[in-house]
């Protein structure tokens, strides 16, 4: 099945203690149903000293949110869901509120 978030997308986040933040993908768990959103759902991290990182501590990183609870920010700046269209020989998403074809 044809993806409706993609690496890179805009979105906003629908449900959830970060509701209404908007950020980047930077990574798409289709297995899980998942996907990353940049400075959004942050979670400390107890990491361990390495070589790589001498210093260890707590860290803050990105925790996966369902693809359910996040939606596509259409040109407008307002959430929308993803639709497909065939133009020509290709398949393209589309914004449902504008019509628009989403790049990417």
């Amino acid at each position: 099945m044809a993806a409706k978030i993609k690496k890179g997308d805009r979105v906003v986040v629908l449900a959830g203690k970060d509701k209404g933040k908007q950020g980047s993908v930077l990574q798409v768990l289709p297995k899980d149903s998942r996907v990353v959103v940049e400075g959004v759902n942050m979670v400390s991290r107890h990491t361990k000293a390495t070589q790589a990182d001498p210093q260890g501590g707590i860290k803050q990183k990105e925790a996966a949110l369902h693809v359910s609870n996040v939606a596509i920010v259409d040109s407008k700046g307002k959430p929308t869901r993803v639709g497909f269209k065939i133009e020509g020989d290709k398949k393209v998403r589309v914004a449902k509120t504008t019509g628009e074809v989403i790049n990417g």
